[in-house]
């Protein structure tokens, strides 16, 4: 089997399937990350108190919410390149020398043929994964119960 052949289908027999399956896996791991991220830092939020006009107020009754990230794509892209070079190489040399001596003629000849043949393959790749990030807002259902939590109780009307 030729050198070609065998880099082509090692090429054509990438895993791409599998890549694609791990990029979505990865993607949904890190998405839950960040949600529970964004989760801690609403409690966090909710918990730290400052005083401001002699009240005691948390973040989010201040107004702060957490951010929110979704990914919006991830791309997977590959660059394949083969390259194949063939030469052939043929040379001809040829010598002659006459020499006489005490009558004789002597006539030597010499033939130098050489033949080359030189076959090349290369093959070169490049992958690259790419995920896109963007801020949401808080979930409209979890914005409203943390302001709800976060609205100062009354204090009990005296007893007369």
């Amino acid at each position: 089997m030729s050198e070609t052949a065998s880099v082509t289908r090692q090429l054509l027999s990438a895993p791409l399937p599998q890549i694609i399956e791990r990029l979505g896996i990865a993607i949904a791991q890190a998405q839950s990350a960040l949600d529970r991220n964004s989760i801690e830092t609403a409690k966090a939020m909710a918990e730290a108190e400052i005083e401001l006009g002699g009240e005691t107020h948390n973040l989010i009754s201040l107004g702060f919410t957490p951010t929110f990230y979704s990914f919006t794509e991830a791309t997977v892209e590959a660059k394949l390149s083969f390259s194949m070079t063939e030469s052939t190489e043929f040379g001809v040399s040829a010598g002659a020398t006459v020499g006489v001596q005490a009558g004789f003629v002597m006539v030597a000849a010499s033939v130098n043929v050489s033949y080359a043949r030189k076959f090349s393959v290369s093959a070169e790749g490049m992958s690259s994964i790419a995920a896109r990030l963007v801020s949401l807002p808080p979930p409209e259902n979890l914005e409203n119960l943390l302001r709800k939590i976060s609205e100062p109780t009354p204090a009990p009307a005296p007893n007369p």
